[in-house]
């Protein structure tokens, strides 16, 4: 890969890092699919300003989260193809950090949405 020459290519880069991530890993989807939904819904339930800026930053960290996995993973496949004790580390390590980041976002949302919902349904 060439070094980046302009800004405009620079977001070329990172844009095509989201696609990759979008079209080759079903986790990535699902996680885009579940923040398209939250987001679709959250403006029936009167989120506050700052609600909604914390479910807009768990939807992005947990989307973060698996894209640096992806990183680790092909990284760590490109750099060997037999089974290293350290490489399974990387991968369990980075996978590690996605499952953090889906538990913490399915904490954000019992806080931010069970109440509403009771109400909503009851």
């Amino acid at each position: 890969m060439k070094k980046s020459r302009t800004l405009l290519e620079s977001f070329n880069y990172a844009i095509a890092g989201i696609m990759y991530s979008f079209n080759t890993q079903r986790n990535v989807r699902i996680h885009f699919l579940m923040a398209a939904l939250v987001l679709a819904v959250s403006p029936f339930f009167s989120l506050s300003a700052f609600e909604l800026m914390i479910v807009i930053f768990t939807i992005a960290m947990v989307i973060i989260t698996e894209m640096i996995n992806t990183a680790i993973e092909n990284t760590v496949d490109m750099v060997t193809e037999k089974y290293h004790p350290l490489a399974e580390i990387a991968k369990n390590v980075a996978a590690g950090a996605v499952l953090i980041a889906t538990l913490n976002a399915l904490a954000v949302a019992y806080l931010i949405f069970f109440r509403r919902l009771l109400k909503f349904f009851f």
